[in-house]
């Protein structure tokens, strides 16, 4: 095997990407950042949504031990203090078409965590399993041509200096610089090959403390309604590592959550269901509200330009990004990586004809799939700007809903969408003929006038609620 591999960006990305090209036999794989990474499960600046509500799903969490070798990462983040959330038990959720049941048949779960004890968790578990090593600086372009890139320049506490690499990996994130570096290398023709969709989202986020008696309080979710012509609006309590809950709330343009307290708790309470606002008026606030406006949807599409240099590799959200409220990005990023993976193992060298190439195109696939789930939903909010439903994505917007409303009494159709939501599964499983059937069907079971709760449950919620009603 090669050389050298550089990595562009020690995120969950970048340190996946590493850990693939450590395993394969790569001799040196350095990872570039320009923060200086915290020692511990800490918020760093490269991370803007960082502090905001990250779901991993098993699809994803699948794909990321397959790659890290010889640890458990779900162990490791357990033994942090993450919680196990089973979809189809584990949380009260109301979505645009009414309350989810909670059924007893298990059904896929995810981790609910703080992204900085996710991103902390693998870069440890790489930097002791593997030979990777990572460098302060910042990367200010590429060496080489429009035929093979070379390396990269770096900016650090030293000065400028160059990078040569056999193969280069852009896991930069959403601040990529890769359509600039392209045109320094003479390929300008990827700059009419980038779109977004921006449904102007803000997210606003709060730390609490989780109250005596309500430690196994399901994770709860008011989903913001796309169908009604009005800015979406929703809120999470998710339990986190460290006795907390992390609440989330999330408003398109003209339906923006406020960043002081009072409106904080007024927002919530003024939802569909004021359930999430009722819990944390009697919780102990932790932190300040943290309010984050980077959740475009962008699309770079890389793999349809005519031409690609070799050695050259685009994984993460540097190739896209998506509206978080979705909880796809660490998934998809991983699957980017496991593409890289695979691919390495079928040519077995680095400078192999083509391999760059076959990545960007492996790569593309479960970011095309996490982008029409995503931009399918935000080109309806009113307001959104890059994009206007098309008479397919009404067409699918209709399925969606019809298929929502029955998994709201149907185990079918509730089984369909967690198969897909949770990622271990494509969202081509929504028209497999048994969720179709159950789409077609509705539900069985009547509509839920209030959320699931357990006797115990209710009992919680009534001493945590200091609103008047």
């Amino acid at each position: 095997m090669s050389r050298r591999a550089v990595v562009v960006g020690a995120g969950l990305a970048g340190m996946l990407a590493a850990a693939v090209l450590s395993e394969a036999g790569v001799a040196e794989v350095l990872v570039v950042d320009r923060d200086a990474l915290p020692g511990g499960p800490r918020q760093r600046r490269g991370l803007p949504q960082g502090r905001h509500a990250h779901l991993l799903m098993t699809g994803g969490l699948s794909a990321m031990e397959e790659i890290v070798p010889g640890v458990s990462l779900r162990e490791r983040l357990l033994a942090a203090g993450a919680h196990e959330i089973s979809l189809s038990s584990g949380m009260l959720a109301l979505t645009p078409e009414g309350w989810l049941r909670r059924w007893r048949r298990a059904g896929p779960v995810m981790l609910t965590c703080t992204r900085a004890l996710v991103d902390w968790t693998v870069r440890a578990a790489v930097l002791e399993h593997t030979r990777v090593g990572v460098r302060r600086g910042a990367v200010t372009g590429l060496t080489g041509s429009a035929g093979r890139v070379r390396g990269v320049r770096v900016s650090g506490p030293g000065g400028e200096e160059v990078l040569d690499a056999d193969l280069v990996v852009d896991a930069s994130g959403r601040g990529t610089r890769i359509v600039g570096w392209l045109d320094g290398l003479g390929l300008s023709g990827v700059r009419s090959r980038t779109r977004a969709v921006d449904s102007g989202l803000v997210n606003a986020s709060r730390m609490y403390r989780v109250p005596t008696g309500a430690e196994r309080f399901p994770l709860t979710i008011v989903q913001s309604n796309p169908y009604v012509s009005r800015p979406g609006r929703s809120a999470m309590v998710m339990p986190v590592e460290g006795d907390r809950w992390l609440v989330s709330c999330g408003g398109t343009r003209g339906g923006e959550p406020p960043a002081d307290p009072e409106g904080f708790l007024r927002y919530t309470l003024g939802l569909p269901d004021p359930i999430v606002g009722r819990l944390v008026s009697g919780a102990e606030p932790l932190t300040d509200v943290h309010l984050s406006r980077s959740t475009s949807n962008v699309r770079h599409y890389l793999e349809k330009a005519p031409d690609w240099p070799e050695g050259l590799v685009v994984l993460g959200d540097a190739l896209g990004t998506f509206n978080p409220a979705y909880g796809q990005g660490m998934s998809v990023a991983a699957f980017g990586a496991r593409v890289l993976g695979r691919e390495l193992a079928r040519s077995g060298d680095l400078g192999a004809p083509g391999l760059a190439r076959r990545v960007l195109r492996g790569a593309a696939r479960p970011v095309d799939a996490a982008w029409s789930m995503a931009v399918g939903q935000d080109v309806l909010y009113p307001g959104t700007r890059g994009g206007r439903p098309s008479a397919a994505d009404r067409a699918v917007s209709a399925y969606t809903r019809r298929m929502t409303r029955a998994s709201t009494g149907s185990y079918a159709a509730a089984s369909a969408i967690w198969d897909v939501t949770s990622m271990r599964a494509s969202p081509a499983r929504m028209f497999r003929p048994s969720a179709v059937l159950a789409a077609l069907a509705g539900p069985p079971l009547p509509l839920l006038t209030g959320p699931p709760l357990t006797p115990g449950e209710r009992e919680v919620l009534a001493g945590l609620d200091r609103t008047d009603g």
